[in-house]
């Protein structure tokens, strides 16, 4: 496998390049009364981030925001035995003190993931299924910005180049997604690389445009009922527009 050759610059440089939000919503609104009152992807509860550790070079001399995570579970133990020697598992100080030019590729890209077929072609961004219970916008991908996708895809594009490993990584998990999905007898959402919705049939990696009825929905931002018990079990405040985008 060749070499690294990514540098300290070269983040900043796909710091520029990567700025639009998700959203024109602050998603951020319908998932923290679910997470004491924190955005699902600002707390290392829910998220650790991972980063390059030249990534972390960089951030150091940028700002005082980011710290060397430290396990506090068997869980998060396992999580930083499994990492490669080129990466690291960072921590913020959170929500509060978020700077936006100051945060890092996984936490501009959360929920997302780089979609790669078995043919290794980048077609489009998946989400990480295992947040899909609370991360509102996993639930209404409708929503998400053409340029928010579009940036997605030439970071990692770029990121690539410099770093084969991350592609491997993500060819290896796009393919455990469609083994997830088949066992699960779903099929994948993706955004396209217009911002399209497709529709990955898991089993056989077939790839058909999705209608609008494709759009994923999972408990509890499938129904407002659903929603406005789960925020009162974890002892939140539901928000005045309750699930709708606002």
């Amino acid at each position: 496998m060749p070499k690294a050759t990514i540098k300290p610059q070269d983040f900043a440089t796909l710091y520029e390049g990567f700025t639009a939000p998700v959203s024109r919503f602050d998603c951020g609104r319908k998932c923290a009364p679910l997470n004491g009152g924190e955005p699902v992807c600002c707390s290392t509860q829910n998220a650790v981030p991972v980063v390059h550790k030249v990534e972390f070079d960089l951030l150091k001399t940028r700002t005082d925001l980011w710290s060397k995570f430290k396990p506090y579970d068997y869980a998060t133990k396992q999580i930083v035995a499994e990492l490669t020697s080129d990466c690291m598992a960072i921590h913020c100080k959170g929500a509060r003190h978020c700077e936006r030019d100051n945060r890092t590729i996984a936490c501009r890209g959360f929920p997302f993931y780089p979609y790669l077929t078995r043919q290794k072609e980048f077609v489009g961004i998946g989400t990480y299924w295992v947040f899909e219970d609370r991360c509102w916008m996993m639930s209404n991908l409708e929503i998400v910005d053409r340029a928010f996708v579009e940036q997605f895809i030439a970071t990692y594009e770029a990121l690539f180049v410099k770093d084969h490993s991350e592609f491997t990584t993500y060819v290896d998990f796009s393919a455990s997604a469609r083994r997830v999905y088949s066992r699960w007898k779903r099929e994948i959402p993706l955004l396209g690389r217009q911002g399209e919705l497709l529709i990955v049939e898991p089993s056989t990696g077939n790839i058909r445009p999705g209608r609008k009825k494709d759009y994923p929905k999972v408990a509890p931002f499938s129904s407002e009922k659903e929603y406005r018990e789960a925020v009162k079990e974890a002892g939140g405040e539901v928000p005045k527009e309750g699930l709708r985008a606002a």
